[in-house]
């Protein structure tokens, strides 16, 4: 199994992109554009293939801790950027192994005058945050999917009178170099994705790859603080997953296309907005809607990319019932194949044992009789949902759950 890494990690930048819009009002493929700039200046600048794939990497990437810094505001801590500094940092480690990617993410709001959020001043930190940092902050300035390109002069003014205080030297004009109307032009919305497609470096994983095993958990994360009510969602269901296939004898390539499934299967869910998803009442018909269509979001997002045919299918056959009632693609039972139906029936496990709005926690024994009910009644696998009660009776607590395929 080859998975493009690449495509998807940008697929996850595409996620994110979405939470950022809902909560902070960020423009649209934010964490592509960042991308693309940061690559075209990498570029300019002479840097090799695994160098730029390590920059591109830590660009789509730099505000991946967005959703746990939210989750920490809504539980009434005072979460600081530096934190989502710190934090995007130690997501992006252990995806680049292979590489020293050292303060990329780390201090990607520093300045050249030290007036930074670390206080560090040109030469202080990596040359790489340096290019994240001046594409972000213009971006966020300016708005790159929609400026009109009459007003690339005053852009360019604006970097060179903040070049040695806002800016790094080489970073400015690196980006002086690459800023030009054709570019402008290739980071709007409709040519966006192209533009990523031709410019990010190809990176690809097989299933013996940690950065694979490690990008899994690290979405499943990612997805699951988009609530406070499913912050350990997508990482159990993943877990139990894992657990599963190794009960059924799978080998690791089986293994690991049942875990990125269900690492990946809410991933829909980031276009959620979160009043919906922690409404503490019944959601009215409008607001099921929008929630039951995270699965199609979850398959448009995970279609393309490489390698992942199979697992899209799987993740995306979560909410389907063997009689044809589920969604969003009302696959009867002899369209939906056992990993699809094991899927299923560890979502509804996990969904009905954790806390959520309008439901208390529940322990093991309270959980098995909802699905043995939705068994008999024809909705879910009544043999898996019996293999399942088998395995999780003895690992109800997640620490007792395996970690590593």
């Amino acid at each position: 199994m080859t998975i493009r890494m690449d495509q998807l990690v940008r697929a996850i930048s595409s996620a994110l992109d979405i939470v950022e819009g809902e909560l902070l009002g960020a423009s649209t493929h934010h964490g592509k554009r960042i991308a693309v700039l940061s690559a075209a200046m990498g570029r300019k600048l002479g840097m090799d293939e695994q160098s730029l794939s390590a920059l591109v990497t830590c660009a789509l990437f730099h505000d991946s801790a967005l959703t746990e810094y939210i989750l920490a505001e809504k539980e009434g801590s005072n979460p600081a950027l530096k934190l989502h500094c710190e934090a995007g940092q130690r997501n992006v480690e252990d995806l680049l192994y292979h590489v020293n990617i050292e303060g990329f993410v780390l201090y990607h709001h520093e300045q050249a005058d030290g007036l930074g959020i670390f206080g560090k001043k040109e030469g202080e930190f990596p040359e790489e945050a340096a290019l994240i940092a001046i594409a972000d902050r213009l971006d966020v300035v300016h708005h790159f999917q929609r400026v009109p390109f009459d007003y690339l002069p005053e852009i360019r003014d604006e970097i060179m009178r903040e070049t040695g205080t806002r800016f790094t030297r080489k970073a400015a004009q690196a980006m002086l170099d690459i800023l030009t109307e054709d570019m402008l032009a290739s980071l709007q919305d409709e040519r966006i994705a192209a533009t990523a497609h031709e410019m990010i470096p190809i990176w690809t994983a097989d299933a013996e790859d940690r950065a694979l095993f490690r990008l899994a958990e690290l979405s499943a994360q990612i997805i699951d603080y988009k609530s406070i009510f499913t912050k350990r969602h997508s990482e159990e269901i993943a877990r139990r997953a894992l657990l599963m296939g190794k009960y059924y004898g799978y080998n690791k390539d089986e293994q690991m296309e049942l875990y990125l499934a269900a690492a990946f299967h809410d991933i829909g869910k980031l276009a959620v907005p979160s009043a919906i998803l922690e409404k503490p009442g019944k959601l009215d018909d409008q607001e099921f809607a929008i929630m039951k269509d995270h699965v199609r979001k979850t398959y448009e997002i995970l279609k393309d990319i490489k390698g992942f045919e199979y697992i899209c299918t799987i993740a995306s056959a979560h909410h389907e019932k063997l009689d044809g009632s589920g969604y969003p693609f009302a696959k009867k039972a002899e369209e939906l194949d056992f990993n699809a139906r094991l899927l299923a029936c560890i979502d509804i496990y996990q969904a009905v044992c954790e806390a959520r709005p309008y439901h208390a926690e529940r322990t093991h024994e309270q959980t098995t009789p909802i699905l043995y009910d939705m068994a008999e009644k024809g909705f879910i696998d009544k043999a898996i949902v019996s293999d399942l009660d088998t395995v999780m009776h003895d690992y109800a607590k997640a620490a007792n759950l395996p970690t590593q395929i």
